[in-house]
């Protein structure tokens, strides 16, 4: 009975082993596929910087004078650490090369936070940097309802007027490890359903909420920092990281990317922009009306119902209970949507109405097969006795 309550460090290895040889599969699948369009053999990054990462290597000493501080990968005089020894280049920090180039990791040099700077034209979104401003603004900011991402300063890039950059929190996507129970996920939709009815109240569209706006501060669910390219790893590369529940360190889930967002006037009732496609291309009205404007309040509570059904009520078991008010965010029709104020009710009254049991339950996957149910319903269930015993909440909430 023991042996299947408990596993050992050989088989956590094991597993690990495992994982490790599904990505060398997916990667060496990647290369069948790019022999295949191309005509030619795939041929792994050799290391250098990429075109966008030689923007941020020619900024890191201003960067620098500003209080933040790029990783050695981006110093003038960097040298890779592989060079010159028998060292694989794919097992060194410094040999992660950013996937999106629009954003890079820094230190706060004034206390040690690792942040996000995101650089961005200003012709091209003219009014990402007021909105998120304005949310940090004295009256905002403190609210803990306001889940839009904190804005902590914006920079003006020399000797390029049209280019500003972000500084932000570091983020992970809310979805990067499994949720282990009915409440962390019902926490995460909790807050999400919050912030975005705190946007509308504050007559903010968002305009853009797909799943990779939404985030998470994972900071505090690793035990050791996490490499921000590859968060799987330890920060150096010493090693993999292990990571918390949500219900032992239950984290703050934030919104982000402004770039569509548009802020209202309160006197306009019913405010009307042309359709523009975000990260989700599935909008009914969008679809059934291109070039008419529309209002982009209702598309909001669209974006959100969508999210949660193909995050959730498509790829999950036992989320039957959200269904109801899903189907009726996601109506074709925008006038038949609730508003997120509607919604966010609707949401309060279906958790209340949740079990304890329910909430503890764990959360499975519909293709989860026989060795991922057993494996991880046993660490689960370890975890799920010890929570009872020391009275954990079944729904893990932020401290106050």
């Amino acid at each position: 009975m023991l042996q299947t309550l408990f596993i050992s460090k050989s088989k956590r290895d094991e597993i690990k082993a495992k994982k490790a040889a599904e990505l060398e599969r997916l990667e060496a699948r990647m290369a069948q596929k790019y022999l295949a369009v191309f005509g030619v053999e795939y041929e792994p990054p050799t290391g250098a910087l990429s075109s966008d990462e030689t923007w941020w290597s020619q900024q890191y000493q201003w960067l620098r004078g500003q209080g933040y501080l790029l990783r050695p990968r981006y110093a003038p005089e960097w040298v890779p650490s592989w060079e010159g020894s028998k060292r694989n280049s794919s097992d060194c920090a410094d040999r992660q090369i950013l996937r999106f180039g629009q954003t890079i990791d820094a230190t706060r040099l004034s206390d040690g936070l690792y942040v996000c700077l995101k650089v961005v034209e200003k012709s091209v979104f003219p009014d990402e940097a007021d909105i998120g401003l304005y949310f940090m603004s004295d009256k905002l900011a403190s609210d803990p309802k306001n889940h839009c991402v904190p804005f902590f300063e914006v920079l003006s890039v020399p000797d390029e007027d049209d280019k500003q950059i972000f500084v932000m929190p570091l983020l992970l996507s809310f979805n990067k490890f499994r949720f282990d129970t009915f409440g962390e996920v019902m926490e995460c939709l909790r807050q999400l359903f919050e912030g975005f009815s705190f946007m509308h109240d504050h007559h903010v569209a968002h305009r853009d909420c797909s799943r990779l706006n939404i985030m998470m501060d994972a900071k505090d669910l690793y035990a050791k920092p996490y490499h921000p390219v590859k968060p799987h790893m330890k920060r150096d590369y010493s090693g993999f990281t292990s990571h918390y529940t949500r219900t032992q360190r239950p984290p703050k889930y934030y919104i982000i990317d402004f770039g569509l967002s548009r802020r209202y006037d309160a006197s306009e009732e019913n405010p009307l922009e042309y359709p523009i496609f975000g990260g989700d291309k599935t909008v009914p009205e969008y679809q059934k009306y291109p070039n008419t404007p529309l209002n982009p309040f209702p598309t909001d509570v669209y974006y959100l119902g969508n999210l949660i059904r193909e995050q959730f009520l498509y790829t999950k078991t036992g989320f039957e209970f959200l269904k109801s008010l899903i189907d009726d965010m996601v109506q074709d029709d925008p006038s038949k949507r609730p508003t997120m104020g509607q919604a966010v009710e609707r949401f309060d009254s279906i958790l209340q109405n949740l079990s304890t049991w329910k909430l503890r339950s764990r959360v499975t996957a519909r293709d989860e097969g026989s060795f991922g149910y057993m494996y991880h319903g046993t660490a689960h269930w370890r975890r799920r006795i010890g929570f009872i015993v020391k009275r954990v909440s079944a729904i893990p909430r932020l401290p106050q």
